[in-house]
């Protein structure tokens, strides 16, 4: 993560006071149980499903799905839905302002995230990415031939892939510039006739008397301070997952005119959002 702040845009420290524990040993103990029952349940089921299947997973993502839900159960966050899901061929791109979003985003549709390789080898999270099916790339321009037949490959078998084209997190509040390196695999001549691309804005709403920026993770924040943070919390905010008109790629010239066109749409979406606070 790269956005960072100054002493002037620093968040205020949060005190969690002896109730906040509580909730932090209730909630955080739901929600280990919930995500290693995940996991034992789609390790076994997706190897039955690898071998009969292949790289299509018609049971595993609804697993993924149960997990996010109840988790927002566990936390007492409300979880929203505005827009249509996208049912045609392609894939998914979101601003990117917490490590909720793997939840939130996950919650109401079946998608497979594309992350940074180093994600892979991370404690806990990088087994979790993995099983879901995570799409982990290199950077590294060697790479890119081998990238791109990865991703066609898991394309062209039904899956939709979620990128986070801004590369970065943020505070929850800003969209920051897509990058545009991810989507020329889009224009292969075997996707940039049968793809299409759903952009997707995800709003958090602070809890009452919070920072707005609260579910917002980004600069040199930890991840443990944060994920104690949202877990002593009361009451909670919420997060509203925003889904926009799906385009076809083809309808565009180059990746930087789809890039642009996607950027334009989730800004809008959030700048929607503060226009209606």
């Amino acid at each position: 993560m790269n956005l960072k702040w100054t002493p002037e845009t620093e968040p205020p420290l949060f005190r969690i006071t002896p109730a906040g524990w509580i909730r932090v040993v209730l909630r955080g103990g739901a929600l280990i149980l919930i995500l290693l029952s995940g996991v034992v349940v789609t390790a076994a089921i997706r190897l039955f499903e690898q071998a009969v299947y292949g790289l299509h997973r018609p049971v595993t993502p609804y697993i993924t799905q149960w997990v996010c839900r109840a988790a927002f159960v566990v936390l007492g966050m409300r979880h929203e839905i505005e827009g249509e899901r996208m049912n045609l061929p392609g894939a998914v791109v979101a601003n990117h302002a917490s490590w909720l979003d793997i939840f939130a985003l996950n919650a109401r549709k079946r998608i497979y995230f594309v992350s940074k390789s180093e994600v892979a080898g991370w404690p806990g999270i990088g087994v979790l990415a993995k099983i879901t099916g995570t799409v982990f790339i290199a950077r590294d321009p060697r790479q890119a031939r081998a990238q791109t037949e990865l991703f066609e490959a898991r394309l062209l078998a039904g899956h939709k892939l979620l990128f986070f084209p801004e590369g970065t997190s943020t505070d929850g509040l800003r969209v920051l510039p897509f990058k545009s390196t991810l989507f020329q695999a889009f224009f292969s001549q075997s996707l940039r006739h049968e793809m299409y691309i759903q952009p997707v804005t995800v709003i958090y709403t602070e809890p009452k008397g919070q920072d707005p920026r609260f579910y917002g993770w980004w600069g040199d924040m930890g991840f443990g301070p944060h994920a104690l943070k949202v877990l002593a919390a009361f009451p909670q905010g919420s997060v509203k997952v925003v889904y926009h008109l799906p385009v076809k790629v083809d309808e565009f010239p180059d990746r930087k005119m789809l890039t642009g066109h996607l950027e334009m749409v989730v800004r809008q979406g959030m700048s929607q959002a503060c226009l209606d606070v």
